[in-house]
């Protein structure tokens, strides 16, 4: 059964790959995992704040910067509270480069152009392999219009590109208001492929102590469908591959999200429960359906369901909508 799959100009052996998170921070870890079948890993995130804290640090000793810029970034965590230094983070590519043999993925996580994209060459020079771009940026003042907001993703992209010859990723969030126009445009702009979705940390309140908390939920499967709707709208739209990253739990999750566009998916919540042996799990249970179900390949399945099949898709959905509305019943 070939499962083989294309993603950032890459021939993978299969669509399972270790999504951004600390497992690529122990080398063992990304060994086991690779043992266990796992096609690529994408590094967890450089982050903007962490170089232009660097940055800050060396022009505060000559006098040079500005106290408004320091006090901006004291809103962030400490530099030690950050998983690895942005100088270790080249370290730890490096290494992992040397210990496996799928391709490693950097990340960069930020929310508009600058200094800090110099990075993007050094993870470039380190060995990565593609570069997954992370622009975490909710627009809550709202100041931007929406074709701004749209315009800064492209912007970043667009800066980097000039920078490197990598393959690069945008990893998108779900709150566009127009999904497939703006994969469209990045496309354009130069995108190697597309990530759906980042996880957006939605705070919680403390109703005691008065306070705004940051929440972090691992995933469940139940994430995946958002994913999988604009999966199955954007399929056939775009000239590149898509990853589903949020949801990715079992085989029939890795399945439904071929089925609807995806490429390859993400999984990393499932992983950091079930940890490498989870991962030959999936991969035997996705071969043996593949053959019970008569498939050839996972490419015969990719974008199967989506909705480039289907003559009206906007009425598809809507009818999918009422219908769903007028069927439920409570328990």
């Amino acid at each position: 059964m070939d499962i083989t799959t294309d993603y950032m100009g890459k021939t993978l052996a299969n669509p399972l790959v270790i999504g951004a998170s600390p497992l690529s921070d122990s080398v063992d870890m990304i060994r086991r995992l690779e043992d266990a079948g796992a096609s690529a890993v994408v590094m967890h995130s450089l982050f903007m704040e962490q170089v232009a804290r660097e940055n800050v640090a060396m022009h505060q000793a000559m006098d040079f910067v500005a106290d408004s810029f320091a006090e901006a970034l004291s809103f962030f965590p400490e530099p030690d509270s950050y998983a690895l230094a942005p100088d270790e983070y080249l370290q730890q590519l490096s290494r992992l480069k040397d210990a496996v043999d799928i391709p490693v993925f950097a990340s960069l996580n930020g929310t508009s152009g600058g200094d800090w994209i110099r990075y993007a060459n050094l993870l470039a020079q380190a060995g990565a392999d593609g570069l997954e771009l992370n622009v975490y940026y909710l627009p809550l003042d709202g100041t931007e219009a929406p074709a701004a907001v749209e315009q800064r993703f492209i912007d970043v992209l667009t800066q980097v590109k000039q920078r490197v010859q990598l393959p690069v990723a945008m990893k998108l969030t779900s709150f566009f208001s127009s999904p497939v126009h703006i994969a469209k445009r990045l496309v354009e702009a130069g995108a190697d492929a597309l990530v759906l979705f980042n996880q957006v940390f939605q705070p919680d309140i403390d109703i005691e102590q008065l306070e705004v908390r940051p929440a972090l939920t691992l995933s469940s499967p139940q994430d995946l469908k958002l994913r999988l709707l604009w999966l199955a709208a954007i399929y056939g739209k775009i000239d590149a591959p898509m990853a589903a990253t949020g949801g990715v739990h079992s085989a029939s999750d890795v399945i439904k999200a071929v089925m609807a566009g995806a490429s390859v998916t993400h999984m990393t919540s499932a992983l950091l429960r079930g940890g490498a042996p989870h991962v030959a799990t999936v991969l035997a249970e996705l071969t043996q359906w593949l053959i019970d179900h008569e498939y050839r390949s996972l490419r015969q399945m990719r974008g199967s369901m989506s909705l480039l099949h289907c003559p009206d898709p906007e009425a598809y959905e809507r009818a999918n909508y009422i219908k769903s509305l007028q069927e439920w019943v409570p328990a």
